[in-house]
């Protein structure tokens, strides 16, 4: 597959953006990248708008984004759960013989960061890096069950913005809404058939230092081996797990 143009010209701009000492004028960056003077310009307007570049007004300058923070600082908390994370979603997948994975939250959706495959087990659509939008999987709810409801609702402003997988799911606010508050005063988070048909998942929040919900532990299993008492007894097996990595996050 070869090299999208414009892809590549936004990276060369971050990167060199990234190499200055000081916020850099347009001019200076069209110039030695060696781009035309309104394509630098383009390319800035969108950059600005996305948060990854900030033009100091007084400076006619340009400089990087708390974006490009927020992306840095989410590698950093990425690959420290992974290390975090590894042996106690191991022990997990060891105690119940389903597979186990782990999730961040990127926006509206969430990114599979590990997964723990049980022997005999079938891989799953939750592989490692694989984005589903959060208010379907368990994983996902069992963050936003932990969010303020202003920051909730304002990942979910449109009503577009509540897409379905297999015609399940909350259609409405409201109804993800009652879904969170179920969600907290069970303990736990879950979902049957709105990600994989005929297959269902627990989850449970792991926080940091500071009680923020920086990840979810889950597992998944086919959606007839486990009744309501079964599924509440995976549920707690993960939880456990979800203190243990909270604990390791420095969550008192």
């Amino acid at each position: 597959m070869g090299v999208v143009p414009a892809a590549a010209q936004v990276l060369a701009v971050l990167e060199y953006l990234g190499t200055q000492a000081q916020p850099t004028a347009a001019a200076a960056i069209s110039r030695d990248l060696g781009l035309p003077r309104s394509t630098t310009y383009h390319l800035l307007d969108t950059l600005v708008r996305a948060g990854f570049v900030v033009h100091v007004a007084e400076e006619r300058r340009y400089a990087l984004g708390v974006a490009v923070y927020e992306l840095a600082s989410g590698y950093s908390r990425q690959t420290s759960l992974q290390r975090l994370a590894r042996m106690p979603l191991a022990a997990l997948v060891d105690s119940v013989g389903q597979n186990a994975h782990l999730a961040i939250m990127h926006g509206r959706d969430v990114i599979y960061v590990i997964e723990e495959r049980a022997v005999g087990r079938p891989p799953l659509i939750t592989d490692v890096g694989v984005r589903l939008p959060a208010h379907l999987t368990a994983s996902g709810r069992a963050m936003l069950a932990q969010l303020p409801q202003a920051q909730v609702r304002a990942l979910y402003a449109e009503p577009g913005h509540l897409v379905l997988r297999n015609d399940l799911g909350p259609r409405t606010f409201t109804a993800l809404r009652q879904l969170l508050v179920e969600t907290r005063r069970r303990g736990f988070a879950s979902e049957d058939g709105e990600v994989t048909p005929e297959f269902a998942s627990v989850a449970v929040a792991a926080s940091d230092r500071a009680g923020y919900p920086v990840a979810a532990v889950a597992v998944t299993f086919p959606s007839a081996e486990a009744d309501a008492a079964g599924r509440e007894r995976l549920a707690a097996r993960v939880a456990r797990t979800a203190v243990e990595l909270s604990r390791r996050l420095g969550h008192g």
